[in-house]
């Protein structure tokens, strides 16, 4: 009995042995797999470099100015009219010619109005006659009353008529004028030098005073002015900038449309007295000598107004300037090759340059391609340097080695 008790006892105990061998070793297998499933955090992936081209902010002397699109305009215009009614005997210029001042543009027929210059002369010398025949007469009445021989009635009558006389000549002399100004009037004349356009009428047909189109148009084309507009924040900078020059006149370029070729150079002699509230800009006018005439009337040019020239002043490729809902910046590279944007305030961007005078020092490297892929905090690389192709490398190493 004691026999066959103990057999089951042992093989029970064995059972639990194992049991508890399996359930041990089980759970340091799920410890062991939980430790390393959920204790051990996984390495993040890393960002690549984003690929940018950066350039240094350059410190150059840079002349600042302000460009805008204006028309070339006659500095004079004038429509020459007849002053007379008349008929027009000949025209003296040829059209499209240029003029000079007081040269002969129409003749009128005159032969009325010397008529009548004649006449004029006629009556005042009448009139001279009667008055030196009337002091004549004063003078002998004035040796009678002294003699008692005449009244002094007399002598204050003829002294009237003397007074009388003298006024009428006064006034056939202002007649004699007043003709000789009116025939001065059959000939037509320039007012200024330019250069006459079509004629308007021809010779033989009646000219009147009234008649609006007039004879020719004369534009003074040398000098010629150009006139354009700038937004209206130009006007402080202009007002500033004349101020500090005690009033000189500012220098104007004028360029041809694609704006590639010079076509003259001037000085601003108008700021406008008013901004234009319809549109904020300002209205300019520039003076240009013009002796080769290659300003032409109603030309539309690109111009550009010199301000200040202004030394040491931080520039850096346009293409660097980002504009933003509220402003313009640029990405700025630091030490350890990571980027963020930083506000600046671009004074101008000309020929591929922006001048930039709030923001950056000078020497910093910013980012002037491949923007788009950056945000704040980037780590950046620049593309290697474009390696020489073979034939030009050896081309350099023939040239280098004196072959």
């Amino acid at each position: 009995m004691t026999t066959t008790t103990q057999a089951p006892l042992q093989r029970r105990s064995t059972w639990l042995a194992a049991a508890t061998l399996v359930i041990v070793l089980g759970g340091g297998a799920w410890a062991l797999t939980h430790h390393n499933a959920f204790g051990a955090k996984p390495e993040a992936p890393k960002t690549p470099p984003v690929q940018v081209t950066t350039a240094r902010v350059t410190p150059q002397n840079v002349q600042v100015y302000r460009s805008g699109i204006g028309t070339v305009a006659s500095m004079a215009t004038v429509t020459v009219k007849a002053r007379i009614d008349g008929q027009l005997d000949k025209v003296g210029f040829t059209e499209g010619q240029d003029v000079k001042a007081g040269q002969l543009l129409a003749q009128l027929d005159p032969r009325t109005l010397q008529a009548q210059l004649a006449q004029a002369e006629a009556t005042k010398a009448k009139d001279e006659a009667q008055l030196a025949n009337a002091r004549a007469d004063l003078k002998r009445y004035t040796t009678l009353i002294a003699q008692d021989a005449a009244t002094q009635q007399q002598v204050d009558t003829q002294k009237a008529l003397v007074n009388q006389l003298a006024a009428t000549v006064q006034t056939d002399a202002a007649q004699v004028q007043y003709a000789e100004v009116q025939l001065s009037f059959t000939r037509i004349v320039s007012p200024m030098n330019g250069r006459v356009g079509a004629r308007l009428v021809d010779p033989g047909n009646i000219v009147h005073a009234a008649d609006t189109n007039g004879l020719v148009v004369i534009n003074q084309i040398d000098p010629i002015a150009v006139q354009f507009t700038l937004p209206e924040d130009s006007v402080q900078d202009i007002n500033r900038v004349q101020q500090q020059q005690s009033n000189q006149p500012l220098a104007v370029v004028a360029y041809d449309r694609a704006g590639n070729q010079m076509l003259g150079a001037g000085k601003l002699i108008l700021l406008n007295n008013q901004i234009d509230t319809a549109n904020g800009t300002v209205q300019l006018k520039g003076s240009f000598a013009n002796p080769q005439h290659t300003l032409w009337p109603g030309q539309y040019v690109n111009v550009r107004l010199d301000l200040d020239r202004r030394p040491d002043s931080l520039t850096v490729p346009a293409a660097a300037v980002q504009r933003g809902q509220d402003s313009t910046y640029i990405w700025v590279v630091d030490a350890e090759n990571k980027v963020n944007n930083v506000p600046v305030h671009v004074l101008q961007i000309a020929d591929g340059v922006a001048v930039i005078d709030k923001g950056l020092a000078a020497d910093q490297r910013v980012v002037v391609d491949g923007q788009y892929k950056l945000r704040a905090g980037a780590t950046i690389v620049e593309p290697p340097p474009v390696a020489k192709t073979g034939s030009a490398a050896q081309v350099a190493t023939r040239t280098g080695s004196g072959n």
